[in-house]
């Protein structure tokens, strides 16, 4: 089964893409999500995390505190360190799992930082890349999360260049028109993968 990796930066459009995808019948595998589980209530990263951080590092309800951690790994990159060492092993293997069940065609896994890390990329078979201006990106973002614009570009320059992701890109959508035009380019991409899944 081919693995189609699918990243692009803040505020892309790669959560639409894939799920664009899903309603297509492709399984979709993301690491965020995976993520999410892992610091909610009773998540399977919290222990750790806690024992690392301290009891701020959880809110009330046991879940991760997400202000918190957040604050704590923009402004120590030994932080950073420490938070992506407890979590990255748990996404990995999560990911793994839910991709030697998957039964679709062809599968995507939906990585954030794909290109950053040679984990993932020795995990795919294939690289598609969701691309958009960087000005509507961060009014995307602030839009659906409150986040100030400072915040935003703060977060982009932690992440890989547009450069370094087209770069590394087999495939890119650029999502900078109408929710129709978005579909019919993941409908070509599907349709693609689909022919690519039947070659030997």
């Amino acid at each position: 089964m081919k693995v189609i990796g699918l990243t692009g930066g803040i505020g892309s459009g790669k959560t639409t893409v894939s799920d664009l995808f899903e309603e297509l019948g492709i399984e979709v595998v993301d690491a965020d999500v995976v993520s999410r589980q892992l610091t909610a209530v009773n998540g399977g990263a919290m222990p750790d995390i806690v024992k690392h951080f301290g009891p701020e590092a959880a809110s009330p309800d046991s879940s991760m505190n997400r202000k918190f951690i957040r604050e704590l790994v923009f402004s120590d990159p030994a932080a950073k360190t420490a938070l992506e060492n407890i979590l990255h092993p748990l996404i990995r293997k999560e990911c793994q799992r839910q991709l030697d069940a998957s039964q679709s065609p062809y599968t995507i896994l939906s990585v954030p930082l794909l290109i950053e890390s040679p984990f993932w990329r020795s995990s795919i078979d294939r690289l598609l890349v969701v691309e958009a201006p960087e000005a509507l990106r961060i009014e995307r973002v602030v839009q659906r999360s409150h986040l100030t614009p400072e915040a935003v570009k703060k977060i982009i320059s932690t992440q890989a260049t547009t450069a370094q992701r087209l770069d590394a890109a087999d495939d890119v959508i650029e999502n900078v028109g109408t929710c129709e035009m978005l579909k019919a380019s993941v409908l070509k991409l599907h349709s693609l993968y689909l022919a690519l899944t039947t070659e030997n």
